[in-house]
């Protein structure tokens, strides 16, 4: 709902229709893939894949793009189209509880926001890290990604 609709009416909209998102894949070789904290009414506290939800008659590069900058002070190149198209579905939850999510692989074309890097003993929502394995806390619902995430994968 940020910089979208208002709260109260976002949360309407979740309970009557699926949302569309974007998760950015951001693989290393020698780092492993990034990943950001979530902690939040929602989700966590665990590790996920960036992302964010596609805004009414914005483009899902658009979306990329901003979730790029917000959550990691960085910049990235991507494919124009998903490398994996899921249904993500929370049945013991009505608002926020069912996703279409576009999964992208990218790049990084800048350096990340080291004020955003996450610190083991102060985790914070919405900071990141270089995961060389798929951690065991990673949220539900990017249990489907697990394969994806660390060093061994690439």
């Amino acid at each position: 709902a940020r910089d979208g609709l208002p709260e109260d009416v976002f949360r309407l909209v979740s309970q009557l229709t699926p949302l569309v998102n974007v998760e950015l894949l951001i693989n290393d070789k020698n780092k492993g893939t990034l990943l950001t904290w979530r902690h939040d009414e929602f989700y966590g506290p665990d590790w996920h894949l960036p992302g964010g939800i596609i805004r009414f008659k914005e483009f899902a590069a658009t979306r990329i793009e901003k979730v790029a900058m917000s959550e990691l002070g960085a910049s990235v190149s991507f494919e124009n189209k998903p490398i994996e198209v899921n249904e993500i579905m929370n049945y013991s939850r009505d608002i926020r509880g069912h996703f279409l999510s576009l999964l992208y692989s990218c790049e990084l074309t800048s350096s990340l926001d080291n004020d955003f890097k996450f610190i083991e003993d102060e985790p914070k929502n919405g900071y990141w890290k270089w995961c060389k394995v798929c951690p065991d806390n990673l949220i539900d619902q990017h249990q489907i990604y697990r394969d994806k995430i660390g060093l061994y994968k690439f």
